[in-house]
């Protein structure tokens, strides 16, 4: 496809070179031969060159006519004039019946086969198949025939030449389109605008929590430890505490043992002396 790309390419170029040379019936001979050149689907160029320009006022002017048909019509606009233009070749006519079916594709992407048989005066689905293969193949269009539905589905298709007329309505079109971008781009940065605060507030409100609760762990662990240590005892000075009185209990129990003591001994020397 690559190569093919590029023979067509230079073969269009040596057709322009030599239309800037030719003149009168050499010219139209020309002209023919480009519409009927196999990959030849752009004629803008040869349209705008001034030598082509001048045929409008000549004998040579259906040949003009023919020529801007190829650029901007259909095959359906060349039968409404076919009494004042030249005949087409086999060749011419399968071509201007490839760019009729670019300009339904950029209409409609699924082209019923009945538009395609009254739009193209084709006799047959089995012609119609035919041409569409034609056209896949010369990489005019890119799509798939649905015979089933009874439908060409068309995936892609080449660009035709535009009016120097039209060029203000597709100014204005994609200045429309360029304002519905910017409305569009300024709506999304305004919501990225607003996440990224509301991502900044719950950043903050996060740090603010972890915070709190870093300061609420380190108190409840100093309250704790305080805690412990006023309340907790070494076990053996506590048995030791149980086990040895305080040392004013001591003194008074043991002067009341004393006491106690000397009692029992007075009394036991009386009831010796009365036996």
């Amino acid at each position: 496809m690559a190569a093919e790309g590029k023979v067509t390419g230079q073969s269009q170029e040596q057709f322009l070179l030599l239309a800037k040379a030719a003149r009168g019936a050499a010219l139209a001979s020309l002209i023919h031969q480009v519409l009927e050149a196999p990959g030849i689907y752009v004629f803008g160029e040869l349209l705008d060159m001034p030598a082509v320009r001048e045929l409008a006022d000549g004998e040579f002017a259906p040949v003009l006519r023919l020529l801007t048909i190829f650029a901007y019509g259909t095959y359906a606009d060349y039968l409404a004039e076919a009494a004042n233009l030249p005949p087409l070749t086999e060749a011419q006519k399968n071509k201007l019946r490839h760019l009729s079916v670019v300009t339904l594709a950029a209409k409609i992407k699924c082209i019923p086969y009945s538009v395609l048989l009254e739009q193209l005066q084709l006799k047959n689905v089995r012609q119609l198949e035919d041409l569409v293969i034609e056209a896949v193949y010369a990489d005019v269009l890119r799509g798939s025939l649905d015979q089933r539905n009874q439908r060409l589905e068309v995936d892609y298709s080449i660009g035709r030449d535009i009016r120097r007329e039209e060029l203000s309505t597709i100014t204005r079109t994609l200045q429309e389109w360029c304002q519905g971008c910017e409305v569009v781009l300024s709506g999304i940065e305004e919501q990225v605008s607003r996440a990224n605060q509301h991502k900044e507030q719950q950043l903050a409100l996060k740090q603010q929590i972890e915070s709190e609760v870093a300061n609420l762990k380190k108190t409840i662990k100093v309250t704790t430890a305080a805690a412990a240590a006023a309340t907790s005892q070494d076990p053996e000075q506590h048995l030791t505490e149980l086990r040895e009185p305080a040392p004013g209990t001591n003194q008074r129990q043991a002067s009341k043992k004393t006491s106690k003591a000397k009692g029992l001994r007075g009394s036991a020397k009386i009831w010796s002396k009365s036996n």
